[in-house]
């Protein structure tokens, strides 16, 4: 049957308009792991407490995440629709394409496709910047009296983005197993990080009404605002789901495995993530100024202090930091698939450059190459400051999230009936639960996680979130007016009759070869 999912995948992509140049050799469990790599919510959750714990303590650290990953769920159901129905690498700007009135079709197509590859790129930044800030906290541990400097630490971040390009350019055919074995190492960590730090911190835990009820506000802002702008961590421990649709061109039998692992990675993102940060409170002695205020940031005082050790601490600490590194190579990984996708519909500057394959390496290797050059030009803008990391964090967040919207609003608004009969569909009472509930999520988080995080409003902490999407704004609205208004058109979404019967007919006679169907030969494949 592998042979026969691989042939109705490659008839399901030209069916979309698109010959299938990628090698489809992730598998469930790889494809799993690279979701989850990219989420590695655990991970990405606890180097981030700075986050949540100024705006609104505990409770915005344990139910904010609580919050971000039903209501995350509620989106990833919603794509799920989507992906089973259209299988494609462009993910949401191709899906906004096929249900959007023809008239605005490349309009609605080229936003949605800019802001999804901007928030990619977003996320492939915020990792060498975790990774540089959990080294320079080991170092600060050590050294209390040392201060990093900014080009010290961008030495850091420019190792941590090199590894991860030499890894997707020169290693491919061994992504799979690197996926693999990072999911393995993410739930190996995991638990043997829960289980040290409980066993050295015994008896000697916070009170459960810290851990689940404890509130401080730090913000200047109401106590209800603070909280939502805590939502921050939550949500961006849970992001990046889309990355199964943006990887989709590379499993077989995709569009049922597909919408699988999107629901599977955030369900156990959310999981982990709560009883991660659950104990990490309770061993974190329950100070949270001290916490905030640590020199060393908040996940390496809290590991300290639970095993009261800092070579231990260390040991420990090597397992989320090699899982940021894990996660970089599946970000990167997937932000230049969502390039190289939105290049081959002419959605870039130098579209033909970027929708190149390189034969010899099986990647877009030229888009790989923007992925990790914007990388580092981003890096070098924001490392060493706080608020800028913040507006990154925020800017990768509400991107991603209005790039999940979009879709699902426009199929709401047209009743929920543009999608085509799929291998997964929601029950209607459910689909439209899920819908709405998503599409209130971000609209709230969107407007929310533009706020300057705390007041009153100075240089050095404003949120620089809104700056970066001007700057987006202000590009794609050039190379619109200079390109794509008169050559984009939006992908091909007409679904060709002759093919699907031919992957029907497929399907119904499994010993046939692809190219004994004269229907298949027609489209050459």
């Amino acid at each position: 049957m592998g042979s026969i999912h691989r042939t109705d995948d490659e008839l399901q992509l030209q069916a979309l308009g698109h010959k299938g140049e990628l090698q489809r050799n992730f598998s469930l469990l790889s494809m799993l792991g690279l979701a989850f790599a990219i989420l590695n919510s655990w991970t990405a959750l606890s180097s981030s407490l700075s986050l949540a714990l100024p705006s609104g303590g505990s409770t915005s650290v344990i139910w904010g995440l609580l919050t971000a990953g039903i209501c995350n769920l509620a989106l990833a159901a919603s794509l799920a629709e989507f992906l089973s129905a259209y299988p494609t690498a462009g993910g949401q700007y191709h899906w906004v394409a096929v249900i959007t009135p023809k008239k605005w079709v490349p309009l609605a197509s080229w936003i949605t496709g800019w802001i999804n590859v901007s928030g990619w790129i977003a996320l492939t930044t915020s990792g060498g910047l975790l990774a540089s800030q959990l080294i320079a906290g080991l170092i600060s541990l050590f050294h209390p009296d040392f201060t990093i400097k900014p080009w010290q630490q961008y030495l850091i971040y420019v190792a941590w983005t090199l590894i991860a390009f030499v890894v997707n350019a020169f290693m491919n055919r061994l992504l799979p197993y690197v996926n693999r074995g990072a999911f393995i190492w993410s739930i190996g960590g995991f638990a043997i990080i829960c289980i040290t730090v409980l066993a050295c911190a015994s008896p000697n835990y916070a009170s459960a009404e810290f851990v689940f009820t404890e509130f401080i506000n730090e913000t200047g802002w109401p106590d209800g605002i603070s909280w939502l702008l805590g939502l921050l961590q939550g949500g961006f421990g849970i992001t990046g789901y889309d990355a199964v649709a943006h990887m989709i061109e590379e499993i077989p039998n995709a569009s049922v495995e597909g919408p699988k692992i999107m629901i599977y990675c955030v369900c156990i993102g959310t999981v982990t993530g709560f009883i991660f940060l659950m104990i990490l409170l309770f061993v974190s002695g329950g100070d949270v100024n001290a916490i905030i205020e640590s020199a060393s940031g908040p996940l390496v005082h809290i590991v300290y202090t639970a095993t009261n050790n800092r070579a231990g601490a260390v040991c420990l600490l090597m397992f989320p930091l090699i899982c940021i590194l894990f996660a970089e190579i599946a970000i990167m990984t997937t932000s230049s698939r969502m390039s190289y996708a939105f290049a081959r519909d002419g959605g870039l500057p130098a579209s033909k450059i970027f929708a190149k394959v390189d034969k010899r390496l099986d990647v877009p290797l030229n888009s790989l190459i923007l992925a990790a050059g914007l990388t580092l030009l981003f890096g070098l803008i924001m490392i060493g400051s706080s608020s800028a990391f913040n507006a990154l964090i925020a800017a990768s967040v509400v991107a991603l999230g209005v790039s999940y919207a979009i879709p699902i609003a426009i199929n709401v608004c047209r009743g929920r009936k543009m999608l085509p009969a799929r291998a997964f569909s929601l029950p209607n009472w459910l689909g439209w639960v899920a819908n709405l509930l998503g599409l209130a999520y971000a609209i709230v988080t969107t407007v929310l996680f533009v706020f300057p995080p705390e007041l009153p409003v100075t240089g050095s902490n404003m949120n620089y979130c809104i700056v970066a999407f001007g700057i987006i704004l202000f590009i794609s609205t050039i190379q619109w007016f200079v390109d794509g208004r008169k050559n984009f058109t939006g992908p091909r979404a007409d679904m060709s009759l002759e093919v699907l019967e031919a992957m029907k007919t497929q399907t119904n006679e499994p010993q046939a070869t692809p190219h004994t169907d004269p229907k298949l030969a027609k489209f050459g494949i």
